[in-house]
């Protein structure tokens, strides 16, 4: 069974996500619960305010801020920028959680929209598992996660030879 989790990006950081250009998510602490292969549903803070697509969870690195610094540094220049460094920096320990085959959604879930339903829903300040009987889960995140692979997979299909 899949394992999902909501993570809370900054509109800067899921623009560089989608483009496939950043290569790892950097959080505060072990990045405790999180599974290689869990799917990690985009929350795009700030301004935007919407749920806009996910990433497969690849390897999770742990370590102090500076080791996890320059790892990802080596690893993926152009994906990260110094405020990262910042982000990190002061906590004891630091996780780099590798991106793989990140999706923009074809439609886009609001806060409004959730808050209809959920009046008191709040997105994670870093990130937070789903439960399989979550109702956000459930009502907005699965709906639209299936229409966009679907409509992924009627792209491909229109292109085979």
């Amino acid at each position: 069974m899949t394992t999902f989790y909501l993570f809370s990006v900054r509109p800067e950081y899921a623009q560089v996500i989608f483009e496939g250009r950043k290569k790892f998510e950097l959080r505060r602490g072990k990045g405790a619960g999180l599974e290689p292969g869990g799917i990690a549903i985009i929350y795009v803070s700030g301004k935007v305010k919407e749920i806009r697509g996910e990433f497969t969870i690849g390897k999770i690195r742990t370590g102090l801020p500076e080791e996890i610094w320059r790892y990802v540094r080596r690893k993926n220049p152009e994906g990260i920028s110094p405020e990262s460094m910042m982000f990190i920096r002061g906590s004891k320990v630091a996780a780099a959680i590798e991106i793989r085959d990140p999706r923009l959604y074809k439609v886009f879930i609001s806060l409004r929209e959730i808050r209809r339903v959920y009046p008191k829903w709040n997105p994670p300040m870093g990130y937070q598992r789903l439960n399989q009987g979550d109702g956000v889960l459930q009502k907005f995140i699965l709906p639209i996660r299936r229409l966009s692979i679907e409509a992924g997979r009627e792209n491909e299909e229109h292109f085979l030879p």
